[in-house]
């Protein structure tokens, strides 16, 4: 399979593709300026009185669990309902998956009341989603991406969906097919939002992009190499979580074209 991440990256700033998020208060700001540098429109709409409609007028939802409450869930079922019958790519990022009973009960709604077009999350969020006994630490992950893969495509034949897993290489699954994003740097691990960030990213690319793989792959590969021109220029988390959105801004689809590490594999 081809992989077309500065064609998609090309578009989404033709497009300015309106992104729904129900995300939560830590990363709000950080999200959607990354979604506004990347090119895209970020729009946060969490109240049950509205996201039926913002559902309607944005070219994707993403759904983020981060700081939950039970009216933000029932926001959640309602949007994630109305982008389903509508044909509305939906991204879950299941933050902290794993951690309480709680979490663990909001995410089995929410994947009863639609199938995710992207699941994106850490290792651990994945192998806990996939039922998996696994020990987490919060929202940060205590295994490697590569550990999750199984979990990953277990998720993705069970709900039909893409699954991105975050870490040192990026690993996306999609039924059989498996790809691997080779960008990033290890400081992004020390940002907050930052895998908050991915998610809507990829919702950037999902609201412009129909195949959901290829959303997912370039997704991965834009925020890996952003965090990699950033790192070049600065090397302590608070000024890099700046340099990071400009180089969102800044990064070019030749540039992707050229430096996007990403190998493709069936399995």
């Amino acid at each position: 399979m081809v992989f077309n991440p500065e064609q998609n990256l090309a578009k989404i700033r033709t497009v300015s593709p309106l992104v729904h998020n129900i995300t939560n208060f830590v990363v709000m700001n950080f999200t959607a300026n990354a979604l506004l540098a990347v090119g895209a429109s970020p729009v946060m709409a969490h109240a049950v009185e509205e996201v039926e409609d913002m559902v309607a007028i944005a070219g994707s939802l993403v759904i983020n669990i981060g700081t939950l409450s039970p009216a933000w869930v029932e926001g959640m079922k309602l949007a994630m309902k109305a982008a389903s019958k509508i044909g509305k790519p939906i991204i879950l990022d299941p933050v902290g998956a794993g951690a309480t009973p709680y979490r663990n009960a909001v995410l089995t709604e929410l994947l009863a009341t639609a199938s995710p077009t992207i699941i994106r999350g850490n290792a651990s969020e994945i192998l806990a989603l996939a039922g998996t006994n696994v020990q987490t630490k919060g929202v940060d992950s205590t295994a490697s991406s590569k550990d999750s893969i199984d979990a990953a495509r277990a998720l993705s034949l069970q709900y039909g969906s893409v699954v991105s897993v975050s870490g040192a290489t990026d690993v996306i699954v999609s039924g059989e097919k498996t790809a691997f994003v080779e960008n990033g740097v290890p400081l992004m691990t020390r940002i907050t939002g930052m895998g908050c960030s991915a998610s809507a990213i990829a919702g950037a690319f999902a609201a412009i992009q129909p195949d959901p793989f290829d959303a997912a792959v370039s997704a991965a590969a834009t925020m890996g190499l952003s965090g990699e021109i950033a790192y070049r220029k600065v090397k302590l988390p608070g000024s890099f979580q700046i340099a990071f959105l400009d180089a969102l801004a800044e990064i070019t689809p030749a540039q992707l074209a050229e430096l996007a590490r990403i190998k493709h594999q069936l399995t």
